[in-house]
């Protein structure tokens, strides 16, 4: 299997099909991560893309020397940056993250499916609340299962800043859902 630096080293010699594998490849992970920092399938969905065409465009910049992942980690953060300083200025109407779940009635309790969807809710709102640095790293740790080392190499900072920034975005995300209690 070839690995991501070759495949952009070929998308960098012209080939479209190394493009091809490197987003069958990534896909996946694109739009997890663009999800968790944006709360929207539908933008995630496009960020996720517009990222992959980032890569084609910019394989020039690429230091294959440099591990892949991080680079196309900057390339799907900047873009949601962009689209959240966007949707801050148009303050357009957020459509909910995954509504999927919410349709499948467990008339076993339906008490404790309706907490359930609402602290959901709020944990949601509460996220979209937090700052872009704080929700990204509660993301790259809770939601994709980062470990600390992982995250460090991805964000290329030390692991102590990452366990302090990890630290300080739960404490605000756990005064936000106390705060949205009511």
């Amino acid at each position: 299997m070839c690995s991501d630096a070759a495949l952009v080293m070929d998308i960098k010699a012209g080939n479209k099909k190394a493009l091809g594998k490197l987003v069958e490849r990534h896909k996946k992970l694109a739009y997890r991560l663009a999800l968790g920092l944006v709360g929207n399938k539908d933008d995630a969905y496009d960020i996720s893309q517009e990222a992959f065409l980032r890569v084609y465009r910019s394989a020039k910049t690429y230091d294959e020397k440099q591990p892949f992942l991080p680079w196309f980690y900057t390339i799907i953060a900047n873009l949601c940056r962009t689209w959240l300083q966007r949707r801050a200025k148009s303050e357009s109407r957020m459509v909910a993250v995954d509504e999927a779940p919410y349709l499948l009635v467990d008339d076993a309790n339906p008490e404790m499916h309706l907490i359930r969807k609402e602290t959901i809710a709020r944990l949601r709102q509460a996220l979209l609340d937090l700052s872009f640095d704080d929700r990204e790293i509660i993301t790259l740790q809770h939601f994709r299962g980062m470990s600390y080392d992982e995250i460090a190499g991805l964000l290329n900072i030390p692991r102590g800043t990452v366990m302090s920034r990890l630290y300080y975005a739960r404490k605000k995300l756990a005064t936000l859902m106390r705060e949205n209690d009511g």
